[in-house]
């Protein structure tokens, strides 16, 4: 694989109750752990952040196909959610679901786009196979 950017972000403090910046400081960020898993919470976490960047990168992939097929995209919408929970092996594992709203484009042809942006996506190349990921076309009610 050709690498086009790599991005470069350090970790410093108490891990969850700790800080993240970006080498270029464009970002920085206090983190805390969230009430449901025993901390303060009113902070960032990692799952949020998570959350925050497979949302933006699938729906950059799903314009992508979209635009290929002259799709119209006007008001789509991606939302992330990221649970953790105990994975049953001493550790921790994530699940993500992905709700999509495409409301200019009829729904058996948004979930073939939704489909397709699954493919293409990075995150959803990395997660394939480690993280379940559930994805919904959410029904768009008419204006």
């Amino acid at each position: 694989m050709q690498v086009l950017y790599t991005a470069s972000a350090t970790a410093s403090g108490d891990g969850r109750d700790g800080h993240v910046e970006t080498s270029d400081g464009t970002f920085t960020l206090d983190l805390a752990v969230p009430k449901e898993m025993g901390g303060a919470g009113g902070g960032a976490n990692p799952e949020q952040l998570f959350a925050a960047g497979y949302a933006a990168c699938f729906h950059g992939a799903l314009r992508l196909v979209a635009r290929r097929a002259k799709a119209d995209v006007t008001g789509s919408v991606v939302a992330a959610e990221v649970g953790i929970g105990p994975n049953g092996s001493g550790g921790f594992g994530l699940t993500v679901q992905l709700v999509v709203d495409l409301p200019a484009v009829p729904r058996d042809a948004a979930e073939g786009l939704v489909e397709q942006a699954h493919q293409v996506c990075p995150y959803s190349n990395a997660t394939r196979g480690n993280i379940d990921v559930a994805l919904t076309v959410r029904e768009t009610l008419p204006a």
